[in-house]
């Protein structure tokens, strides 16, 4: 069945989000449809050094409640999804990358968000800065690196939960040869 769309109307917005509520006829009739609309698209990195190491980060999540260990990650701004996906990594871990892949493109809770992300593989790492300053603004608390498989073993462990994350390795996984 196709959804019909009714009506919609603004109920919140900042300069990241805007929600919005449709009168809508879906399969089981007529009703109205929560949709979280992001500003601007995400992007993810899975940044892996020579080592075969993955950059994870840890931080606090409010909405959650508790501490999350995940990829650097991030809102694009309105940028190109690749500037975006150079700054955090550089903001986040203090790395910046020579070789950038493309590997992804994902949605994130489609069920009620129209939330399109972007992940990218980040090879060829150095460090280029002291990012002490901007993870301390983002509630970084620790940069760890991580052996690929190690990696999934903690998502297996439920020690990564957060689901873009786990998105995102996994197309680095995919890309990387690393599932077949």
């Amino acid at each position: 069945m196709i959804w019909q769309t009714l009506a919609s109307r603004t109920v919140y917005e900042n300069r990241w989000i805007r929600v919005r509520e449709d009168d809508v006829i879906g399969p089981d009739g007529a009703g109205i449809y929560g949709v979280v609309e992001m500003r601007h698209p995400a992007v993810f990195v899975v940044a892996v050094d020579p080592d075969d190491r993955v950059c994870l980060v840890s931080l606090y999540r409010y909405a959650t409640g508790r501490s999350s260990l995940e990829v650097p990650a991030g809102g694009s701004d309105g940028e190109d999804a690749l500037i975006a996906a150079r700054r955090e990594l550089e903001e986040e871990t203090g790395y910046a990358a020579a070789e950038w892949t493309e590997i992804g493109r994902m949605d994130a809770l489609n069920g009620l968000a129209d939330a399109p992300e972007h992940v990218f593989l980040a090879r060829d790492l150095r460090r280029v800065a002291d990012a002490a300053h901007s993870q301390h603004e983002e509630g970084i608390d620790d940069v760890r690196w991580v052996p690929f498989g190690e990696v999934l073993s903690l998502i297996a462990a439920g020690e990564i939960t957060d689901g873009e994350t786990i998105a995102a390795l996994a197309f680095a996984g995919i890309h990387l040869g690393r599932f077949r």
